[in-house]
């Protein structure tokens, strides 16, 4: 499931409680800050090997799955 995978890369790359993640959660509820942001994108290409364009439009959790889940080859 991709929000597991998603929720794995959080965890180990942002220090992030993975109790804390959920669909809903925002990254500013998460503190995950625009350099955060950067990383967790770039995790995210590697792993789903999709590009992520525009990801300042990208604010919770469930617009990450839902763009992977839309992008995914």
């Amino acid at each position: 499931m991709i929000f597991n995978k998603v929720k794995e890369i959080m965890v180990s790359n942002l220090s992030i409680n993975e109790e804390d993640i959920a669909l809903e959660s925002t990254f500013e509820s998460l503190e995950i800050d625009s350099l955060d942001l950067f990383q967790l994108v770039m995790e995210i290409e590697e792993e789903f090997e999709i590009t992520v364009e525009n990801p300042e439009n990208i604010k919770t959790v469930k617009d990450v799955v839902n763009y992977i889940q839309e992008n995914q080859k």
